[in-house]
């Protein structure tokens, strides 16, 4: 959520960063119910302060008369006190209805463009780098055709009798499928390595929760605006995790962190559920966009003026896991119009799908700013015993579902998969057959 202040004193600001994300809203209705709430809650002050400047005057110098027209006042004043508190309780429904409704600032170095202006800014196999066109844009990069014909990984899965599309949507419908054998086996291999990857490299282990109340929901953003993309149990407050972003950044939620406990850095795994609504049009075949698919989450809470610094970092934690699986990648910087409703600037980690021939995203790494404190009420005190609100930055490290797929067709030949390096203590194999 943003601050009023800054709307209110930087309207234009606001107005051309809207403009930036290509996001249609009307701030002059924000400045317009600010301004109302700021004149009545002036004249609720005044009033409250005549209301007790006359009770002052009730004493016992005065006749009965007088006394009884104070007292009269005082009524009178307190029923347009309780008219204007309702008017303000409405106002602020209002106003509170919009702020939510208002996406978050951008970066300053976040260009203006769509999903094809996304920068390019590494591409690597492993952990070694490809050295790239200088700003090179995703739309000026043709699709790889360096690596071998190799099929898509649903034909892969088929083959290697490991993945069982058939079974998934018998049990559950459309868009479910089963892992099994060595693919249910790859897919806990790969969630347990990556826990034990991100907590040796100092992040804090964190099992939520799948199910979480509505208002974590706003707290992360997810609401208002993505309602209609997550599953909700129609007759408790309680909604199915999209991502484990929502409840572990809601740890925290209404509490004063102390300066000392800043940074915090944690990763978790859960399983994820989406109805995937906003993916209509989209390529779905495969386990690509499924309602319930696999994730392991990074979230930092960090001091205002180190969110940048941690951005970086956290980009590397990520980027770290696909290096370490030897898989071929890409980095981009997304465009002001396809960052996402929360963030203020995002890098996309990708990967590329050989079998499909199509870059795969993995990760999202954001820097949300103040957006989801200041929805949460997540705070922490400074030196000078100051309460301010944090920063907080998340990223997948990684997505289960499109790293599996990657990997298979990356790895894939003669009719096998070659396990990664660093998945072989796990899997006691170096080969799916």
């Amino acid at each position: 959520m943003l601050p009023i202040k800054l709307i209110r004193e930087n309207p234009q600001y606001i107005k051309e960063i809207y403009k930036k994300r290509n996001y249609k809203f009307s701030i002059d209705k924000v400045i317009k119910l600010d301004e109302e709430k700021r004149n009545i809650t002036f004249q609720v002050d005044d009033l409250r302060a005549n209301r007790r400047r006359s009770t002052k005057n009730i004493s016992s110098n005065i006749n009965q008369k007088e006394k009884q027209e104070i007292i009269d006042s005082q009524k009178e004043i307190s029923a347009l006190i309780h008219t204007h508190e309702e008017s303000l309780r409405i106002i602020n429904e209002q106003l509170n209805n919009l702020l939510l409704e208002m996406p978050n600032i951008l970066s300053d170095d976040v260009q203006e463009g769509t999903e094809e202006d996304a920068q390019i800014i590494e591409e690597g196999i492993g952990h070694q780098v490809i050295k790239i066109k200088e700003n090179a844009k995703v739309s000026d990069v043709p699709l790889k055709n360096s690596y071998p014909t190799v099929p898509e990984h649903w034909e892969i899965g088929k083959e290697l009798k490991i993945i069982d599309f058939e079974r998934g949507v018998k049990i559950s419908g459309q868009r479910f499928y089963v892992l099994m054998g060595d693919g249910a086996k790859l897919q806990r291999s790969l969630i347990f390595w990556m826990l034990e990857t991100h907590t040796e490299r100092g992040y804090s282990e964190v099992y939520p929760p799948a199910l979480i109340k509505e208002d974590m929901l706003y707290g992360t953003a997810q609401l208002p605006k993505f309602g209609d993309n997550l599953y909700k149990d129609i007759e408790e407050d309680l909604w199915l995790v999209p991502t484990a972003e929502v409840p572990v950044t809601n740890l925290y939620r209404d509490e004063i962190l102390s300066f000392q406990s800043i940074p915090i850095k944690h990763v978790a795994y859960t399983p994820c559920f989406r109805r995937e609504k906003m993916s209509a049009g989209k390529e779905v075949k495969g386990i690509k966009r499924g309602h319930q698919f696999d994730k392991v989450e990074l979230v930092n809470f960090s001091y205002p003026n180190e969110s940048a610094s941690l951005h970086q970092q956290l980009l590397q934690d990520s980027l770290f896991i696909v290096k370490e699986l030897n898989l071929h990648y890409r980095v981009i910087q997304l465009a002001a119009s396809d960052t996402s409703f929360a963030s203020s600037k995002t890098y996309d980690i990708e990967v590329w799908a050989s079998g499909s021939k199509e870059w795969l995203e993995v990760s999202s790494v954001s820097n949300f700013l103040d957006f989801q404190t200041r929805r949460a009420n997540i705070k922490f005190k400074d030196e000078l015993g100051n309460n301010k609100y944090l920063h907080t930055l998340n990223a997948s490290g990684l997505a289960l579902p499109r790293t599996l797929a990657a990997l298979m067709e990356q790895n894939y030949k003669n009719g096998s998969i070659t396990v990664p390096e660093v998945l072989i203590p796990l899997m006691k194999k170096n080969s799916i057959n």
